[in-house]
């Protein structure tokens, strides 16, 4: 099965690049964007000088447990830059998601409260939040996560989007939000999920 089909069937309509967006990201954009693909497995991410973005982290059903995703993350860890990724609120009912959540807990991912991302799905017309997870090897602080969100928002989610979906995606200062005073009771998905 193709990389993309693979990435297609588990991931949210919503949440999906077009093939033909990936698809010149890697041509075009190859300075930064890049996949890592095996049997079991695909990584997508985005590499900058300053922090790594997993665009979209895939490991096959039958291969889950065997520490595929452990290594994948290893491997991007080892270049000593934060990583920074996008995931669905926790949904009590998707056991995938909640699966996902604990996975990156356990790799010492961290909830990026102070930062908002709400999107419409130009695949649905309905606006998506997300949460911001990321890990990091310096204590960065949330404020530089944002910025680096920001970059990746412009640089690879709205890559030439006109082009590939007929219209724009929001200007970045519409989807993603820095709040440093964000309430105490925001949900944090992370430590519910002990």
């Amino acid at each position: 099965m193709h990389w993309y089909e693979k990435l297609n069937q588990y991931f949210p309509v919503e949440e999906m690049k077009s093939r033909e967006h990936m698809e010149t990201l890697l041509k075009e954009r190859s300075d930064i964007y890049h996949k890592d693909e095996g049997q079991y497995h695909v990584l997508m991410y985005a590499e900058l000088p300053e922090f790594l973005f997993i665009d979209y982290l895939f490991v096959s059903k039958e291969s889950r447990g065997k520490g595929i995703g452990h290594e994948m993350i290893q491997k991007m860890k080892e270049k000593n830059k934060p990583i920074i990724l996008e995931v669905e609120p926790v949904d009590y009912e998707d056991t995938d998601n909640e699966k996902r959540l604990k996975f990156y807990k356990r790799e010492g991912f961290k909830h990026a409260q102070s930062i908002g991302y709400s999107r419409r799905s130009l695949a649905t017309n309905e606006v998506n939040q997300m949460e911001i997870l990321y890990w990091s090897p310096n204590d960065e602080s949330e404020e530089m996560i944002y910025n680096a969100m920001k970059k990746t928002y412009n640089m690879i989610h709205t890559y030439k989007d006109t082009e590939f979906y007929g219209t724009k995606y929001q200007p970045v200062d519409e989807v993603l939000h820095y709040d440093q005073d964000r309430r105490e009771d925001t949900l944090n998905m992370l430590d519910e999920l002990d």
